[in-house]
């Protein structure tokens, strides 16, 4: 348990899953500080009592800061897009930022870590089978500059494990949604796509839903009773796409679309909009990594963290009507 007078510091705490862990610390009466970007975007952060340490992953001397006179850490923070113009920029900040931020922590004597990695770092069963952690993957397995990434900085949390002594629990979240996603992120895109009925049509793929409180919760459960150098799987229900669009529908009173269509039809369409984020600046809807992903159903099993932490998720449609309620309170669905 984390002591009551200890600081805990959270990166990407402006984010989705690190706005969520602020939160369920603070509900334990937990003293929070939070590592924020300058001119980030701080919604997350609205009218919650936490102090705030401004650095970057990048700014080596800013973590130094952050970290000091703190017990413990969730480190959440990654940069989290499906394309980007620069992945070396993407790398520095997922790799050696998290190598960065971990050795400074255990330079201040922080008791504890859990570094949230993604289930993205697994491998998926050819059959479409639902996989645990020992899934082992190899950075050949991974599909675009963030799988990549993820995988990279959770070998590199194992080095420091292993050969540092670094006290570090990695978790894995499946796919979170819920509120909080401010940005949001690709699946948050995607369920306001749907709830808006601007997806007539689907691919056959699938993927497995979870709330992101209950990932929050999981990651206090990883602090609380999690084996140092280990992995948890924290994932909810396995769904189809095509389930979770007409679950979607169901929920704003919409027909589910019923048009299946192959991916090849839509590489081309994801060249050019991949073609047109290189000029506009914003991220493309589809891209051919995304597609290349799609191409097999994401699905996991979250045995070990339930008998070894005692992890429990509710139902995925719980998890997607928050999800839509928050993005029609912010005026994304109608």
């Amino acid at each position: 348990m984390i002591p009551m007078t200890e600081t805990v510091l959270v990166t990407g705490a402006t984010g989705f899953v690190g706005s969520a862990v602020v939160r369920a610390l603070l509900a334990r009466g937990r003293r929070v500080r939070v590592l924020a970007r300058a001119g980030s975007d701080r919604r997350n952060l609205d009218g919650l009592d936490i102090e705030i340490a401004t650095g970057d992953l990048t700014d080596a001397a800013s973590l130094a800061r952050a970290v000091a006179g703190c017990g413990a850490l969730f480190h959440a923070a990654a940069d989290y897009r499906l394309w980007v113009p620069d992945p070396a920029a993407m790398r520095r900040t997922n790799v050696d930022g998290t190598r960065d931020l971990l050795r400074a922590a255990a330079a201040a004597g922080v008791e504890r870590i859990v570094y949230t990695s993604s289930v993205a770092t697994l491998a998926l069963d050819p059959m479409g089978r639902p996989v645990d952690e020992t899934a082992q993957a190899t950075l050949a397995d991974m599909v675009g500059p963030y799988k990549q990434s993820k995988f990279l900085a959770e070998e590199e949390v194992r080095r420091l494990v292993r050969e540092e002594g670094v006290p570090a629990v990695i978790v894995s979240p499946s796919t979170p949604v819920g509120p909080g996603d401010v940005r949001p992120t690709p699946t948050g895109r995607m369920i306001v796509e749907a709830a808006s009925g601007r997806m007539p049509a689907f691919v056959d793929t699938g993927l497995n839903i979870v709330h992101v409180e209950d990932v929050a919760e999981g990651h206090l459960l990883a602090y609380d009773k999690g084996v140092v150098g280990e992995r948890y799987i924290l994932g909810g229900d396995d769904m189809t796409l095509a389930a979770i669009l007409a679950a979607i529908a169901n929920i704003v009173g919409r027909r589910p679309p019923t048009v299946k269509l192959p991916r090849t039809l839509l590489m081309p369409v994801a060249a050019l909009a991949e073609g047109w984020a290189r000029l506009s600046g914003r991220e493309p809807f589809v891209t051919r990594d995304g597609l290349k992903m799609a191409a097999k159903h994401m699905y996991f099993v979250s045995d070990r963290a339930k008998r070894e932490l005692g992890y429990r998720a509710r139902p995925a449609e719980d998890a997607l009507k928050d999800a839509v309620a928050y993005f029609r309170d912010r005026g994304l669905v109608a």
